[in-house]
C-alpha cells in the first residue's frame, strides 16, 4: 500500500520560512515524480511545484518562483518543499503527490497517490 505522509506545516509570520517534508512508503521512490499542491479555504486545489525522477527538472507556479524550492532525497524516500519569504496568500493546506509517469504534471488528476495534507498559515 502506497502512503505519503507530509510534515513541517505550521504558523509563521510573513517573511518567514518553513520546510515541508513528504515521505513515501510502499513504492520505490525513484520511480515517481513528485508534486506539491495547495488548497486555500474556498479555493480550488492548485499546483505549486514538481520535480522529476532524476531531480534535474523542476517546475513552479509563477507565484512561488524564487521563493519556494522543491527537492528530493531518494535515499530517504522524501520530497521537500522549502518555502521562504512567505506571504499571507501562501496560507493553505499543502499536499504532496506522486506521479508514476516520467513527465511531471501540473494537473492534480494526473497524480496517482496523495498525502493527507499539512496546514501552513502565514500571519501578517
Amino acid at each position: 500500500q502506497v502512503q505519503l505522509v507530509e510534515s513541517g506545516g505550521g504558523l509563521v509570520q510573513a517573511g518567514g520560512s518553513l520546510r515541508l517534508s513528504c515521505v513515501l512508503s510502499g513504492r520505490s521512490f525513484s520511480t515517481v515524480a513528485m508534486g506539491w499542491f495547495r488548497q486555500a479555504p474556498g479555493k480550488e486545489r492548485e499546483f505549486v511545484a514538481s520535480i522529476n525522477q532524476s531531480g534535474r527538472n523542476t517546475f513552479y507556479t509563477d507565484s512561488v518562483k524564487g521563493r519556494f524550492t522543491i527537492s528530493r532525497d531518494d535515499a530517504k524516500n522524501t520530497a521537500y518543499l522549502q518555502m521562504r519569504s512567505l506571504i499571507p496568500e501562501d496560507t493553505a493546506v499543502y499536499y504532496c503527490a506522486a506521479d508514476r509517469s516520467w513527465v511531471p504534471s501540473i494537473i492534480s488528476e494526473d497524480y496517482d497517490f496523495w498525502g493527507q495534507g499539512t496546514q501552513v498559515t502565514v500571519s501578517s
